[in-house]
């Protein structure tokens, strides 16, 4: 059978949603565009956006046909996004992870301070962080761009270009040349990339990708 890999995007609704969402559509299409077959969706039981409560986007990406269409929920994500770094506390947000998973958080705090708040944090594989807030200073918002609406605001135009960014590195699943190819704000993605900071973990690795 084949490998999928599932990455979960959690975000609050309606301020962040289209962050989010630029997240998970970009991330898709660079795979796609190195030959990947790929899905990325809403979680529609978290629909409709409520302002700031937590909602998730998801994407998956394989080197084969995906079977699992018509499931819409990760329920074993390899890699966790955070948006926004308080969803950490009281949220668990590593539910259904395998051992050896990725964490990244988009927050200025050091990985030590965050790790306080993810008391089953000792599944990770590695976590990383970036100050996604810091580097691009933009969060947009776009009601166009919600349930199947046209994105008239440019995908990753705000938090998530530096997001992305860091994704590329330390995942290694997508180059950032090709990201590039899809975001409006190249050189906040390239700082991400850049500027990520990463934790590894020794331990026994069910996420393929990373760290190679």
């Amino acid at each position: 059978m084949a490998k999928v890999t599932e990455i979960t995007v959690w975000t609050r609704g309606v301020v962040m949603d289209k962050e989010a969402r630029d997240v998970a559509n970009a991330f898709a299409q660079a795979a796609k565009m190195e030959g990947k077959f790929v899905q990325a969706f809403d979680n529609y039981e978290d629909l409709p956006d409520r302002v700031l409560v937590t909602t998730r986007k998801y994407v998956r990406i394989s080197d084969q046909e995906i079977q699992m269409k018509y499931l819409y929920v990760n329920e074993h994500p390899d890699v966790v996004v955070i948006t926004e770094p308080t969803i950490v506390k009281g949220i668990n947000i590593l539910r259904g992870m395998p051992q050896g998973g990725l964490l990244v958080i988009n927050t200025n705090r050091s990985i030590e301070y965050m790790l306080k708040f993810i008391p089953n944090a000792d599944i990770l594989g590695a976590i990383a962080t970036v100050d996604a807030d810091g580097i691009s200073g933009i969060r947009t918002v776009d009601f166009s761009g919600s349930e199947g609406g046209v994105d008239t605001a440019g995908l990753g135009a705000g938090v998530a270009a530096p997001i992305l960014g860091a994704m590329a590195k330390v995942t290694g699943m997508v180059k950032k040349e090709n990201l590039a190819k899809v975001i409006s704000d190249v050189a906040a993605m390239d700082r991400g990339y850049q500027e990520v900071k990463i934790q590894k973990y020794r331990m026994p690795r069910s996420v393929y990708f990373w760290g190679s």
